[in-house]
């Protein structure tokens, strides 16, 4: 439901998906042994005013452990986004989420939707009944964002800062300023509700033809999974994943990303299972599991590699090509 403040407004819709932000405590000193998605994203506005010329709209899609997100969630967020993008008094769309997946929505919102108005992720690294939550200033540094001219493309805001769907890890377990965007650094700041920004906003080279099919079609998610290269690492369960596509199961495995080592490097045993894999039909990336830097490519490179993205963006990126939507 829509809970619409001035509806003779331009308007910026807030849609809540549960998360930490909304999460709840047996007592106020209580940051980490929280319940996450109590708490309502109507009444995650409350107190927040609105920028000038501007009213707010509260619109409830999931309540959930951002741990536990799905893909049929993601696809439910990103119609929902282009219903109210595409209505010409919304300026944008701010999304209340948990920390644990947000780089995944944001990456797979940015693929589907390469939105022309700004579509802005938010977050808390403390529950809503915290003594001192971050969710509220979050939330209002977010409609900012929302709100700033020339805005567009999937962003995050947490901490102040403004990171880009293509860049933005979870890098701290705790920390208040739990997000960072690796070597190319943040798409701008907010400070005191104004917009500073240091580089481009995100946009796609291409959108993905995901959300083409219709409301009613049931989407079949090919199933991917992430390997990581180590010492000692072995191609025991590639072989298993092999076998079972050979047995037949219901969702045999259609996709492998190998989280390697420094510059898409990956233990041979690994990599020979994985060549096999992919010689069987599998399609196999690699993606780098450092925290910064990209895969530079070589020339006799047999598995290909996912450039700048993390292994969890990359596994999204192959899983949008498999199902025939990217372009």
């Amino acid at each position: 439901m829509v809970n619409s403040l001035s509806p003779s407004l331009r308007r910026i819709v807030v849609l809540g998906t549960g998360g930490t932000i909304a999460g709840r405590a047996a007592s106020g000193g209580d940051n980490i042994g929280y319940t996450a998605g109590q708490v309502g994203v109507a009444d995650l506005l409350g107190g927040i005013e609105a920028p000038e010329g501007l009213a707010l709209a509260a619109e409830q899609v999931a309540q959930l452990d951002s741990k536990d997100m799905e893909p049929d969630v993601w696809l439910q967020l990103a119609r929902r986004c282009a219903f109210w993008l595409a209505k010409a008094d919304v300026a944008g769309v701010v999304i209340t989420h948990g920390t644990d997946t947000l780089e995944e929505t944001a990456f797979f919102l940015q693929a589907v939707l390469a939105p022309g108005k700004p579509v802005v992720l938010t977050c808390a690294m403390r529950p809503a009944s915290s003594l001192s939550p971050d969710g509220p200033q979050n939330v209002r540094d977010a409609i900012s964002v929302a709100a700033a001219p020339a805005a567009r493309g999937v962003t995050v805001v947490c901490a102040g800062a403004i990171h880009s769907a293509f860049d933005v890890q979870k890098v701290h377990t705790y920390r208040q300023d739990a997000f960072a965007s690796g070597d190319v650094g943040p798409v701008g700041y907010v400070e005191e509700g104004v917009v500073r920004r240091v580089r481009d906003w995100p946009e796609s080279p291409a959108r993905s033809k995901l959300l083409e099919a219709g409301e009613a079609a049931a989407m079949q998610w090919p199933r991917v999974e992430i390997l990581t290269s180590h010492a000692g690492a072995t191609g025991a369960i590639v072989d298993v994943l092999l076998q079972e596509r050979a047995m037949g199961v219901a969702e045999p495995v259609r996709g492998l990303v190998l989280a390697a080592t420094g510059n898409g490097t990956v233990h041979h045993a690994l990599e020979a299972a994985a060549l096999r894999a992919q010689d069987a039909g599998v399609a196999v990336l690699r993606a780098t599991r450092c925290a910064s830097g990209r895969v530079l490519p070589r020339p006799d490179d047999k598995l290909r590699d996912a450039g700048a993205l993390t292994p969890v963006k990359a596994r999204i990126a192959l899983m949008l090509e498999l199902i025939g939507t990217a372009a």
